[in-house]
């Protein structure tokens, strides 16, 4: 191969890569493992005769999202025996989300673990890459039909999904900058009042941090937490912080003095109480983040 074809494949590759990291996340949940597969696709994708590829987007789609399935075959033990609650890793998105694919929600990254890889990847393919049954076929090596089931089963499985989170930028970015306040320094009157009757906390920590295991359920409870915390000086009161979306939802980014720790949180709103947080501090999960808390807030 002459270097002014290897030069066109690097650049070729580098227009589709936005599109292929989109099907790595939602395959896998986490940004250092999209990154890894686009890296491993790259390496095949240079060993190609590209006289030989028709479509070089579909091909690539395809060794893409065979990377992902041969990722999640592996991490499965892994992911069984997660410590605590596992949260999708957290990407900053351009806006609410109303604004953005709806299918980066974490709410939706979480339901795709009750699903078989081979689902999750005939799912996103179909129903959210458009892709066409044929060319789902080709890519999983399953007949048309096969894959149809795989939808199938798959929709069935989401079918109840949460609504999403409806609100607008301005509200949400209040809403969200009352609550982190508020359960920094332990202000339950404000919680109480910012926080559904239901609302339920979900805190990531990868078994490296300091994290709730399990999922707190209830307004009751999640005043005692936020309370507990502040008791011990756990919040962080005198770190960097940065609102953004995370995920088409609104969120936090922080970090504590002198901890080291960045920390991600996001808030599901319904009717303007906050239903679902999401707090990841996982610092495989979070150390993306960082360089937003050198941004002014």
């Amino acid at each position: 191969m002459t270097t002014a074809s290897e030069h066109q494949m690097t650049e070729d590759f580098l227009s589709l890569r936005p599109r292929l990291f989109a099907v790595a996340y939602r395959m896998l949940g986490t940004v250092h493992d999209a990154d890894d597969v686009l890296q491993d696709c790259f390496l095949r994708w240079q060993g190609c005769d590209p006289h030989q590829i028709d479509d070089p987007v579909a091909y690539l789609i395809r060794i893409t999202t065979n990377l992902c399935l041969d990722h999640l075959r592996r991490a499965k033990r892994q992911r069984a025996d997660y410590p605590g609650a596992w949260l999708p890793e957290p990407i900053v998105t351009d806006g609410p989300i109303d604004r953005i694919d709806h299918d980066v929600s974490v709410a939706l990254l979480m339901a795709l673990e009750r699903l078989t890889p081979l689902e999750r990847a005939a799912f996103l393919l179909r129903d959210v890459f458009d892709t066409d049954y044929a060319e789902v076929a080709a890519t999983l090596d399953r007949s048309p039909a096969a894959c149809r089931k795989l939808v199938e089963r798959a929709r069935s499985h989401l079918q109840d999904l949460r609504p999403r989170s409806v609100v607008s930028a301005q509200d949400g970015a209040a809403i969200t900058r009352a609550f982190f306040q508020a359960s920094r320094t332990g202000d339950t009157k404000t919680l109480a009042r910012l926080l559904a009757q239901d609302a339920q906390i979900a805190t990531d920590g990868g078994g490296k941090v300091v994290a709730a295991i399990n999922v707190i359920h209830g307004r009751d409870r999640l005043l005692r937490f936020f309370a507990g915390l502040a008791r011990k000086g756990t919040t962080g009161t005198d770190g960097r912080w940065q609102f953004c979306h995370l995920n088409g939802l609104p969120g936090i980014v922080s970090d504590q003095e002198n901890a080291g720790l960045v920390q991600a949180t996001s808030v599901e709103i319904q009717d303007g109480q906050i239903t679902r947080i999401y707090v990841v501090r996982n610092p495989e999960k979070t150390a993306h983040l960082a360089p937003l808390l050198d941004t002014p807030s």
